[in-house]
């Protein structure tokens, strides 16, 4: 009968206990879960959850704000999730924030993060479904890094084939390299380039310098190319340019028509240019006649000396002094007046 007793009593106690123990587990989850609080429903649509569970939490602005209650599949694209949020929080979820899955940590469990959005909206209702954004998943990221060491790995294998070409000197580089002589010459067209390039801006400044000219008044360039009236002068000295060179063309033209006529007549001009006696011919006739006036003059003045003809000079002499005098009256005259 004790020993009834006393099994009774330890059943009793350990029933208490196990009570207890799970009624402080329910609390426990409920409070994890928010199943005594007020809640919120929210809903969000997804292409892939990547490997999101039931009873993961729900976070606003890094806090923690309930859970995820539902998953479910609305099509074979399509994964539509129920997550139950605190009363307390809602007023601060605005219509327009945007929902994504993200992983605690690292390595930890996934969570789904509400990022608000700037803009007056109105906060959240039971039901309301969140604007989604679907972040690069791991296995994606994973492919690409694949992707671009392949690629790395071919980079780096054909530097070391052009390394190689170069330090068996083949190819352009390698002689650019390695002789001396394209090398000098490499730095001589350098040189003449810079040479060019020092000329073509000291010409554009020249030129900027001409315009400036130009936009100075009291410039030559400036007067020339704004005033009428040397607009007018220049234009007629080029026309008058232009008149000399056809007038000189013509010119020449026509001295070469006697140039041809010359050397194809038998005239007189044919035969003065190219007979070579009759040069000699004319300087003999002119010494003659060189000396035919020397003894003229000698004549002339032996006749003034003659006493037939000596009267007759006399007049003329006195005849010149008069008009000399008469001459040079007229002359005072015209100075006086």
């Amino acid at each position: 009968m004790e020993k009834t007793i006393k099994q009774k009593t330890n059943l009793g106690v350990f029933v208490v206990i196990a009570t207890t123990l799970l009624i402080v587990a329910l609390y426990f989850i409920g409070n994890r879960q928010h199943l005594f609080e007020k809640s919120m429903v929210l809903k969000a649509q997804f292409y892939n959850v990547n490997g999101l569970q039931l009873g993961n939490n729900v976070r606003f602005s890094g806090i923690d704000v309930g859970t995820v209650s539902k998953i479910n599949m609305t099509s074979d694209s399509t994964i539509l999730i129920e997550m139950r949020i605190r009363r307390e929080t809602t007023d601060f979820i605005r219509k327009n924030a945007v929902a994504s899955i993200g992983s605690d940590g690292l390595v930890g469990n996934m969570i789904v993060n509400i990022t608000p959005k700037k803009g007056g909206v109105t906060p959240v209702k039971t039901g309301d479904t969140l604007q989604t954004y679907s972040k690069i998943a791991t296995d994606d990221m994973l492919s690409t890094l694949s992707v671009t060491n392949q690629n790395a790995s071919l980079l780096t294998a054909d530097l070391l084939k052009i390394t190689t070409q170069i330090l068996e000197g083949e190819g352009t580089l390698a002689k650019l390299l390695n002789d001396p002589k394209l090398a000098n010459d490499l730095g001589a067209s350098i040189a003449q380039i810079k040479s060019t390039s020092a000329y073509a801006s000291q010409s554009l400044q020249e030129i900027s310098l001409f315009t400036k000219s130009l936009q100075t008044e009291g410039s030559l360039a400036h007067t020339i190319f704004s005033d009428t009236v040397s607009g007018r002068t220049v234009h007629k000295i080029i026309t008058d340019i232009e008149k000399s060179s056809e007038n000189l063309v013509t010119t020449t033209d026509q001295l070469k028509s006697l140039v041809s006529t010359v050397e194809s007549s038998k005239g007189t001009l044919d035969y003065i240019i190219n007979d070579t006696l009759l040069p000699r011919e004319i300087s003999k006739t002119v010494k003659e006649i060189k000396e035919s006036s020397q003894k003229l003059n000698k004549n002339m003045e032996a006749l003034k000396h003659n006493f037939l003809l000596r009267g007759y000079f006399k007049k003329l002499e006195r005849e010149a002094r008069k008009d000399a005098r008469k001459q040079a009256k007229q002359n005072i005259l015209k100075d006086e007046n």
